[in-house]
């Protein structure tokens, strides 16, 4: 039976004995397949950012030893109940972007750090799995008793800063004393230390906070501004790389232990998919052929960032990193930006 999910949270404490106990049958032949719960918080209209996670659930929910129970859009969690979920055993896998919990799971700030995240966005290769950075991620998520399957193959193409005709940016210099939304950590550092102003505004609230001139501008992925019709209120797209995120598939490291070799070969099947095919055909194809297309038609100004403007956000950028080195240690820190950069094999 589907769960609503006012019964998911008031039976999650069965959920999850169920859970943890229903699993010793698994390696039989003889037994029926595995209910894996799943969730998302991210909506079917986020067409890039969803693309890869149906894609997985299609696939795992095809194979012979599982069978999946998928709720995308915060039908059954919303996005901050999702991690407590997780670790609590309620659910047995989620998808989450990377921006959303860098404060929980700092190692993930990785895919967030300015002068940092270009390089890593440009180098598919450098987070996949398998790779030495990915290996590392999970390295320290398993001291949370987290298993990171796949992190899409890579992040997705940075959020640049869009801004309105009230209040225009072409370059940092004209950032200062405007009204910048932003998600993050590491973009609210940077906005603010250009003297612009950081308000936090849900992406389902900044269509009407551009309309009214509650902010200047947003700094965001290309899917939100596409998700939400924000280009109808934008004017200029200033892509200055200033954070990103990636999407990851997640699990607990004893959940992942304690499924049986079918259910774990049924996971890594579809995972590889989403491995191969969630970012690149996010970046490559649909921003590329669809979104970007929309924004050019929508009238907005296009404008790469001056090699002048680079080099004063990987200045300013330092001090984003040295927080974020400060809270997950020196050694892991700094190895972490050297595999992003390329610089260690």
């Amino acid at each position: 039976m589907t769960q609503t999910r006012r019964t998911f949270l008031t039976n999650s404490g069965l959920l999850m004995g169920g859970t943890a106990l229903g699993l010793g049958g698994f390696a039989s032949p003889a037994a029926a397949q595995t209910t894996l719960t799943g969730v998302s918080y991210l909506p079917p209209s986020y067409k890039a950012l969803s693309y890869g996670s149906a894609g997985f659930v299609e696939r795992l929910n095809a194979s012979d030893a599982v069978n999946v129970d998928y709720y995308d859009s915060g039908k059954l969690l919303k996005a901050d109940e999702q991690l407590p979920a997780l670790r609590a055993g309620t659910i047995d896998f989620m998808f989450h972007t990377t921006s959303y919990v860098t404060r929980s799971i700092p190692i993930l700030g990785i895919t967030g750090l300015p002068g940092v995240v270009e390089a890593l966005y440009e180098n598919p290769g450098r987070i996949a799995k398998g790779a030495p950075l990915f290996d590392l991620v999970n390295e320290e998520l398993a001291k949370e008793d987290l298993y990171m399957v796949s992190m899409m193959g890579n992040i997705l193409e940075p959020e640049y800063i869009w801004s309105t005709d009230a209040g225009p940016i072409h370059s940092i210099a004209e950032v200062g004393g405007k009204k910048v939304r932003v998600v993050s950590f590491e973009a609210t550092k940077l906005i603010e230390g250009f003297g612009a102003g950081a308000v936090r505004i849900p992406s389902s609230e900044l269509y009407l906070a551009l309309q009214r001139g509650t902010v200047d501008a947003a700094v965001a992925n290309i899917s939100t501004i596409i998700g939400r019709s924000l280009q109808e209120q934008l004017d200029v797209a200033y892509k200055l790389p200033m954070t990103a995120y990636g999407i990851g598939l997640f699990t607990t490291t004893q959940r992942w232990d304690s499924m049986g070799e079918d259910e774990q070969a049924a996971f890594e099947e579809a995972g590889a998919w989403f491995e191969e095919n969630g970012a690149a055909y996010s970046n490559d194809v649909i921003y590329k052929d669809e979104y970007w297309p929309m924004i050019e038609e929508a009238g907005l100004e296009i404008v790469e960032p001056s090699e002048e403007d680079i080099a004063t956000l990987q200045e300013a950028s330092q001090s984003v990193h040295e927080a974020w080195i400060e809270e997950v240690g020196p050694e892991v820190g700094e190895r972490a930006i050297a595999l992003a950069m390329g610089n260690e094999a």
